[in-house]
C-alpha cells in the first residue's frame, strides 16, 4: 500500500511539482539548440507539462468536492473568478509567457456540470471531446476574432466576447478542447489513488497511451500521406515535416486549410492526438509520482510542497519572469528551482496552504459553508 500524508496525497503533489518544473523549464530554459533542433527542454516539457499540470487540477477538484451540492457549485465558481482575475493580472505582467490561470478558471466552470459524474462517464465524455471538438474548432475558428497577444489581460474585460472567444477556443490553451485533461484528471480523482495497483494501472494505461498517439499519428503523416497533403497545400521544400511548421507556432491550435492539420501530436496544437498524447503522458507520471511518493516520502517532500501551493509557486515565477532578466538561463532556472522548493517547505511547514491558495479558500468559505 502507498502512504497518504494526513491532509494530502502525497503523490498528487508530487506530480504537481514536476508539472511547475516543467513549465518553469519551457518559460526560461532554452527550447532550440545552437544548431536550431529542439533543445532537450522542448522535447520533453513542451506541451507535456502544461497537460500534466491541467489533468491534475481535475484531480484536485475530484478530491476537493467528492460529493457536491449547489454550495459546492458556488464556490468553485468564485474560486474560478478569483483565479481568472489573477491569470489577467498576470497577462500583463510583460514576462513573456503565455499565462494559463485564465483559461483555468474557465475550465472549472466547464467542469461544473460533471462534478457528481463517474469515472466511466468522465472518461467517456473526455474521449468525445477529444475527438470530437478539435474538428468542430477546425469549422469555425474562420468565423471567431484573431487573438491580439499571448495572455488575455485585465483590459480584455472591456471586450467580453473577444476574450470568450479567445479563451474558448482561439486561445493558446482553449478551454473546450482542455475540458479533456479535466475531465480524465476528475476520473482519475475517483479512484483509489492510495493503492499501489492503481499507481501501476496510471502508468501502464498512460505510457500505452501515448505510445498508441504518437504512433497513429506517424502513420498519418508518413505511409499514409498526411504530411504531403498538407507540405502541397502549403508549398513547403521537400523534407519539411508538419511538426518544425506547428511546433514554431506554439499557437494552440492548428491551421484550418485542411483537416489532415489534425493528424498531428505536435505540442499545443490541440489534436485529437495530441491531447491523447499528453494525457497519457500526464498519467504516466502520476502514476510513477504516486509509486516513488509512497517509497521515499522524505526524498520528496520539497517536490511535494510545492505541489501543494501550485498557485502561489506560478504566480510568483511568471512576476519575477516579468520583474527581472538574466543572461545565464540555466542558473536563472536553477535560482527559481532552489527558491521555490526552500520557500514552499518552509512555508508549509509554518502556515500550510500557500498564500494565494488561503485566500481562495478563504473568499470561497462563505459560501460553501465549510472550513478551509
Amino acid at each position: 500500500m502507498l502512504r497518504r500524508a494526513p491532509s494530502r496525497i502525497a503523490g498528487v503533489d508530487v506530480a504537481r511539482g514536476v508539472a511547475l518544473l516543467g513549465m518553469a523549464a519551457v518559460h526560461v530554459l532554452p527550447v532550440e539548440d545552437p544548431d536550431g533542433s529542439a533543445s532537450w527542454t522542448d522535447e520533453v516539457f513542451a506541451g507535456r507539462s502544461a497537460a500534466l499540470f491541467a489533468v491534475l487540477a481535475g484531480v484536485g477538484l475530484a478530491l476537493a468536492y467528492r460529493r457536491p451540492g449547489t454550495r459546492d457549485a458556488l464556490a468553485l465558481v468564485v474560486r474560478s473568478v478569483l483565479i481568472g482575475l489573477v491569470g489577467l493580472w498576470l497577462g500583463d505582467a510583460g514576462s513573456g509567457v503565455a499565462v494559463i490561470l485564465a483559461y483555468y478558471a474557465v475550465l472549472f466552470v466547464l467542469a461544473l456540470p460533471w462534478l457528481r459524474a463517474g469515472p466511466r462517464l468522465l472518461l467517456a465524455s473526455a474521449a468525445v471531446v477529444a475527438v470530437v471538438v478539435p474538428f468542430v474548432s477546425l469549422a469555425v475558428r474562420d468565423e471567431l476574432p484573431e487573438r491580439d497577444t499571448a495572455s488575455p489581460v485585465l483590459g480584455d474585460l472591456a471586450e467580453p466576447g473577444q476574450l470568450l472567444s479567445e479563451l474558448l477556443v482561439t486561445g493558446y490553451y482553449p478551454a473546450t478542447s482542455w475540458i479533456v485533461y479535466l475531465l480524465v484528471g476528475m476520473a482519475v480523482g475517483r479512484l483509489a489513488l492510495q493503492r499501489t495497483r492503481t499507481a501501476l494501472l496510471l502508468a501502464g494505461a498512460g505510457a500505452a497511451l501515448a505510445l498508441a498517439a504518437h504512433g497513429l499519428s506517424a502513420l498519418l503523416l508518413g505511409p499514409l500521406g498526411g504530411d504531403d497533403r498538407i507540405a502541397a497545400q502549403l508549398r513547403l521544400p521537400p523534407g519539411a515535416r508538419v511538426e518544425e511548421v506547428v511546433g514554431e507556432g506554439r499557437f494552440g491550435s492548428v491551421p484550418t486549410t485542411t483537416p489532415w492539420w489534425l493528424a498531428t501530436d505536435a505540442p499545443h496544437s490541440t489534436t485529437p492526438l495530441d491531447l491523447t498524447a499528453t494525457t497519457g503522458t500526464a498519467l504516466l507520471v502520476l502514476g510513477l509520482a504516486l509509486l516513488v511518493a509512497g517509497a521515499a516520502p522524505l526524498l520528496l517532500h520539497p517536490l511535494a510542497a510545492a505541489g501543494s501551493m501550485p498557485l502561489t509557486l506560478y504566480t510568483a515565477h511568471v512576476w519575477v519572469l516579468g520583474a527581472t532578466d538574466a543572461d545565464d538561463p540555466t542558473r536563472y532556472y536553477l535560482l527559481q528551482v532552489v527558491g521555490g522548493l526552500l520557500l514552499a517547505v518552509l512555508w508549509r511547514r509554518a502556515v500550510g496552504k500557500g498564500p494565494l491558495e488561503l485566500v481562495v479558500a478563504l473568499a470561497a468559505r462563505p459560501v460553501r459553508g465549510t472550513r478551509t
